[in-house]
């Protein structure tokens, strides 16, 4: 089949598009507000962006009312935020910290998880996840989109926590055991059980440069 993204005529129940852009890493974003009100949400839209410095970036769109997500607010008005990883052990309350809109309400603390402080910026972390990202906001680029705006943030990447448990005696990160969920299309996730490797024979099967 083929359709117009414009005219949007696929036919289907639903747009293919996100179930097509597979799998997509989760960015659970922490940030403050002015009022130093934590507030912590998903986003599927999300990924690294380079390496040396670090860049992340994450994508939101505008409320019903026009106005910006908390995360995109939060972050352009103190100029921090947080990824933590998302994993099988935490998927019900990142799915929880989705559905709060409250701007009062810190969803961390709502949900149940343990929070824990950064080292370089004021955003919590969460514990149980075995990954962090602390980040200093960059800029927004905003995307025009029928329903509003998208909103996409771009921080760079300023200390990384990875827990001890998660690094193997070869000094390698274990994703397997870390138990990594990713987004797929409508209501779907998957987990990342298995891995394969690609080497490059000419460097007889070590990694190259670009790839460390």
């Amino acid at each position: 089949m083929y359709y117009d993204t414009i005219k949007n005529d696929h036919g289907l129940p639903y747009n293919p598009f996100k179930a097509l852009t597979v799998p997509r890493p989760i960015g659970w974003i922490s940030t403050v507000n002015k009022k130093g009100i934590g507030n912590l949400a998903p986003y599927s839209y999300f990924n690294g962006l380079s390496y040396d410095p670090p860049f992340v970036m994450f994508s939101a769109g505008n409320r019903a009312d026009g106005s910006k997500k908390d995360s995109v607010l939060n972050a352009e008005e103190t100029g921090e935020f947080v990824v933590n990883m998302s994993t099988w052990d935490t998927r019900q309350q990142m799915n929880d910290t989705s559905w709060i809109m409250e701007p009062d309400t810190d969803e961390l603390e709502k949900t149940g998880l343990t929070a824990i402080d950064s080292i370089n910026v004021k955003p919590k972390r969460v514990a149980e996840s075995p990954v962090h990202f602390e980040c200093k906001y960059h800029q927004t680029v905003q995307l025009p989109g029928k329903g509003g705006l998208h909103n996409v943030v771009f921080g760079q990447v300023i200390g990384i926590h990875i827990k001890d448990e998660f690094i193997t005696d070869k000094g390698i990160v274990d994703i397997l055991k870390m138990k990594v969920i990713a987004r797929l299309g409508y209501n779907d996730y998957t987990l990342v059980e298995k891995t394969f490797s690609i080497v490059d024979f000419k460097d007889k099967g070590k990694m190259t440069k670009s790839w460390r």
